[in-house]
């Protein structure tokens, strides 16, 4: 299975972007997908969350701000992130676990290469 990640960029305080990660390979289901972030100098920590049938969870510091969603049940996930602040800046990583493919069930789980995100003050 691999991610791909798309969206990130360069954007000025108060403003929006949408990140977008689509995972290919055999893929029969994805149990959740979803964003993690890393800051310079800090641990990463999970932005948001989605599972298949839709229940989200979100870091408190993006609640109300960020959004996710998955493209029904296909495997692409999306984070609608608005009223960016600087310390949004980040590299968002998708990740995906809990996948279902040719029938077999892996609780393994899988990070994308990573997409800058820069919040200018």
């Amino acid at each position: 299975v691999q991610l791909q990640a798309s969206g990130g960029g360069l954007v000025q305080t108060g403003g929006s972007l949408r990140l977008s990660c689509v995972a290919s390979g055999n893929i029969d289901m994805i149990n959740v997908m979803g964003w993690y972030r890393q800051a310079p100098g800090k641990q990463r920590e999970m932005v948001a969350l989605h599972t298949r049938i839709g229940t989200t969870n979100y870091e408190d510091s993006v609640k109300g701000r960020f959004t996710v969603s998955r493209d029904g049940p296909s495997s692409t996930v999306f984070l609608q992130m608005n009223s960016v602040k600087p310390e949004d800046t980040a590299v968002y990583y998708c990740y995906a676990t809990g996948i279902t493919s040719m029938g077999t069930f892996y609780n393994t789980q899988h990070w994308g290469k990573g997409t800058l995100v820069t919040v200018s003050s």
